[in-house]
């Protein structure tokens, strides 16, 4: 009877254990995530190389620094992913080149769909189905795309303006959350996941 019984829990327990509800639309938007994100990594990558040939070295710095927070935010969505029992399709990111000016309004595009639109409606379906590893890799995401957009709407301000001498001659980076700094103005913890200046990355 009572091995029975044992095999009855057993069973119950890997029943219950296959029936957990995964976060289907979280699954989704953390491959869409990664996706966006890979590919602005990329893309940012390619603006920075065009800054310098056209003798924006400010700007291209700051190319450089958004594409390693961008590159971040793409490993920490995939681990989220992996951690859920999910892969990540190939795929190979697709973008386009032009002047600096036209790269930076680009970014600026790309960074305000992701803090008005993409990143709230992740965060809100992944605290609807509880799936807390998620909402702290986009959380981390927006909270940096944040600071891109307005980089990036200084340094075309500047561009304009013939004033790219007043833009930080250096950036660096979170290597845990992404969270991008002016290297004048930074903090001695990271304000998003309190790693320490130390460790930040140099770009």
């Amino acid at each position: 009877m009572k091995n029975i019984l044992l095999i009855a829990l057993v069973s119950l327990i890997a029943f219950s254990g296959c029936n957990q509800i995964k976060p289907v639309k979280t699954v989704e938007n953390l491959k869409a995530g990664i996706k966006g994100e890979t590919t602005a990594s990329a893309k940012y990558a390619a603006f920075a190389q065009k800054a310098r040939e056209e003798k924006h070295e400010s700007i291209a710095k700051l190319f450089d620094a958004a594409s390693k927070a961008e590159s971040i935010h793409a490993a920490n969505h995939k681990k989220v992913l992996e951690g859920l029992g999910e892969k990540m399709e190939d795929f190979t990111p697709e973008f386009t080149v032009n002047t600096t000016a036209e790269n930076l309004q680009a970014a600026i595009d790309g960074e305000t769909y992701e803090v008005t639109t993409m990143y709230p409606q992740f965060l809100t379906d992944a605290k609807a189905e509880k799936a807390e590893k998620a909402t702290k890799s986009f959380t981390w995401a927006f909270d940096t795309e944040k600071k891109h957009e307005k980089f990036y709407t200084a340094a075309l301000e500047s561009l304009k303006a013939n004033t790219e001498n007043t833009l930080p001659v250096q950036y660096l980076v979170c290597p845990v959350c992404g969270n991008t700094y002016d290297k004048a103005m930074v903090d001695e913890k990271c304000a998003f996941c309190q790693t320490a200046k130390e460790k930040f990355i140099a770009a």
